[in-house]
């Protein structure tokens, strides 16, 4: 069966931005206000690794079994009121899953049909596609399952690891009948699915300026009205928390993206097309969405099991801090029977002089240790550490008692050829439906140089931090992370985009002074996209950093000081 086309704006909620998100989010989108749609992302990259180890364990699994939960709960509830449910809970086991919600359905006597989306696991072709040896590899898929599956009449429909906005953007799709080569409104969309998928961030969660909200205790998740037109709003219900507003969807937008293309399986979207619009409390429009030809390879997400970790925190406390340090590394390296393949300190300076308080007085020296040997850095190196106690510096204390070395994982994208790549629905019925791979693809190139407000003179600068008329978000992409910054007038744009540069980036972060960083420029988000390669190393799992998805690399950004004109600041 095909439903038919519909014109009447589509209401797609968001209930869930990653696997361990608000348990009770399902239930408040249910009976918060009308739905259509109710969506939930589940996946990231260290959770395709947290799944593999699942899977590894006991093959039945590797899908996020909090889903289940939510599910039992309000599953009657969303059939009641007429909501179809899409998420990619599904994981490495999308099949596994799809009857796992057939048992409970059965089980609470709710009667739903159920039909998911697989193919993205390429792990038993790995070899063959020549990606490796990992422990898990998946490719990103695009919406077009999801809207065979929602055609055929699914009331929930579970996939893998399709792309964040897919699970918008099928619904969506389905739900006008829009074709494959609809470009413009599959990307507006895709805006619309980039800025809801990652839950509250959308209505003031890991908001810059967060204080300016009044009420941010229980923020509300966001939901978006999509137009046949591809236009969008994004809102949320009302009486809940947060905040939806230009600013909140502007850094969200930002959210871990590279440059003004945006791909995504289903179309290229043009970020720097992007034009929003207040209409009033809580309701900000997105138009002017150009979309592209998506490009002719999947991007596919590989995880593998880079090894083994430890790690032991010194306290340092009060005075000579530098040369404490100093001595409890050579006692530690000299101490240990086998030096581990990566050995890494790092002194965080937490201390402050004259402090008032033993911790304001003391300082963190971390060391980090890797080897393919998990004996290596086990035991003999914890408890070397600790042996060191009545032996070293004066104040000696740790943050960890002796323990053995933990796996970690290595992260790792490869590309494809998209018609390599099986993309399956899966109806409720067992019949399994073939989605071609989109035949009008293009190459990703540069998009034409933005044009820029002509630099200016301004007045009397004061040294103060660039947060006081700048936000930002930032965020991991595999191990890159990418840092946006925006602002709010005309003349702040003006002034940022002339002097936020990227050799301005490295002398803000020292920690980006070697490596590679690249600047786009966004001007009708007025706005400046930073990545920088190679800062989280091998990916999230290698915990590179003490902030190793780089969730807080732009509000560092936001606390460094710089000379800004008078006339921009508050």
């Amino acid at each position: 069966m095909t439903t038919a086309p519909f014109r009447t704006p589509v209401r797609i909620g968001n209930c869930s931005g990653f696997y361990g998100d608000r348990l009770a989010a399902m239930r408040e989108m249910l009976t918060g206000g009308e739905l259509d749609y109710l969506t939930g992302d589940y996946l990231a990259e260290l959770t395709m690794l947290i799944l593999g180890r699942d899977r590894m364990k006991n093959p039945d699994r590797g899908y996020a079994r909090t889903f289940l939960r939510q599910l039992e709960e309000c599953l009657g509830l969303a059939k009641d009121r007429g909501v179809r449910i899409v998420a990619n809970a599904g994981g490495l086991n999308p099949a596994g899953l799809a009857a796992a919600v057939r048992a409970l359905a059965d089980k609470l006597g709710v009667a739903i049909t159920v039909a998911h989306v697989e193919g993205d696991d390429l792990l038993a072709r790995a070899e063959q596609l020549r990606l490796g040896n990992p422990l898990t590899a998946n490719a990103y898929l695009g919406a077009w399952g999801i809207v065979d599956c929602l055609d055929s009449g699914a009331d929930v429909v579970v996939t893998g690891r399709v792309t964040d906005a897919s699970v918008i953007v099928g619904p969506a799709a389905s739900h006008f009948g829009w074709q494959p080569t609809d470009h413009d409104l599959i990307a507006g969309a895709v805006a619309a699915g980039h800025v809801i998928e990652c839950g509250t961030q959308a209505s003031g969660g890991n908001f810059s300026f967060f204080t300016e909200l009044a009420d941010l205790s229980h923020p509300g998740f966001p939901i978006a009205e999509i137009h046949a037109d591809g236009t969008s709003v994004i809102t949320k219900h009302p009486g809940t928390g947060g905040a939806v507003t230009v600013d909140t969807v502007t850094a969200q937008l930002l959210y871990e993206i590279g440059g003004a293309r945006y791909a995504n399986p289903d179309a290229t979207l043009r970020v720097d097309s992007i034009e929003l619009t207040s209409q009033g409390p809580d309701r900000v429009r997105i138009s002017g969405v150009k979309g592209e030809p998506p490009p002719p390879t999947l991007k596919v997400s590989l995880n593998s099991l880079g090894g083994f970790r430890n790690e032991v925190t010194f306290v340092l406390t009060g005075l000579e801090i530098e040369a404490k340090a100093d001595l409890v590394r050579r006692q530690l390296e000299t101490s240990l029977p086998v030096r581990p393949a990566e050995l890494e300190w790092t002194l965080a300076r937490t201390d402050h002089p004259d402090a008032t308080t033993e911790q304001e007085a003391s300082a963190l020296l971390r060391c980090v240790v890797r080897d393919p040997d998990p004996a290596t850095v086990g035991r003999q190196f914890s408890s070397a550490a600790v042996e060191l106690a009545l032996a070293s510096y004066p104040g000696f204390t740790s943050t960890a008692p002796p323990g053995d070395g933990q796996v970690y994982g290595v992260f790792t994208a490869a590309y494809v050829p998209a018609h390599d790549v099986a993309h399956v629905a899966v109806h409720s019925d067992g019949v399994r439906i073939d989605i071609p791979a989109a035949t009008d693809t293009e190459e990703l190139t540069d998009p034409p140089q933005p044009q820029l407000p002509p630099q200016r003179e301004f007045g009397v600068t004061r040294r103060v931090p660039l947060g006081l008329i700048a936000g930002a978000r930032s965020g991991d992409k595999g191990g890159s992370a990418n840092v946006g910054v925006w602002v709010r007038t005309d003349d702040q744009w003006t002034w940022l985009v002339h002097t936020l540069t990227v050799e301005k980036v490295r002398e803000l972060l020292p920690e980006a002074a070697d490596l590679p960083v690249t600047r786009h420029v966004l001007p009708n988000l007025r706005a400046v996209n930073f990545v920088i390669d190679g800062i989280l190393g091998r990916g999230v799992a290698y915990q590179a950093r003490f902030d190793p998805q780089a969730k807080g690399l732009g509000e560092w950004l936001r606390s460094r000081c710089i000379e800004i004109p008078e006339e921009l600041l508050p």
